[in-house]
């Protein structure tokens, strides 16, 4: 099932520069898996042992995926998935 991914500037030298790419997978970890083959390196910038790194915010046609299943959210075909850093300081 193809799903798409937005990605943020800060990770896009990992997908040569896309804002945007497909990714496959039946839940989250699978995606993240499946973008890992496609562009080696992003899934350790997003998860570590503990499951999504704590400053990464991941969003499933606009809900926030902590807030679902986390990493075992799943998903079909056509949903939109958005990546974002979260921004702290003062």
């Amino acid at each position: 099932m193809a799903v798409e991914v937005r990605i943020p500037t800060i990770l896009r030298p990992y997908t040569d520069g896309a804002k945007v790419v497909q990714g496959d997978g039946a839940t989250i970890a699978d995606l993240l898996g499946d973008l890992d083959g496609r562009h080696p390196g992003i899934r350790e910038r997003l998860v570590d042992e503990a499951g999504l790194r704590r400053f990464i915010n991941v969003y499933l046609n606009d809900e926030d995926v902590r807030f679902l299943d986390g990493l075992g959210t799943a998903l079909a075909d056509g949903d939109s998935i958005t990546i974002l850093p979260a921004v702290a300081g003062g």
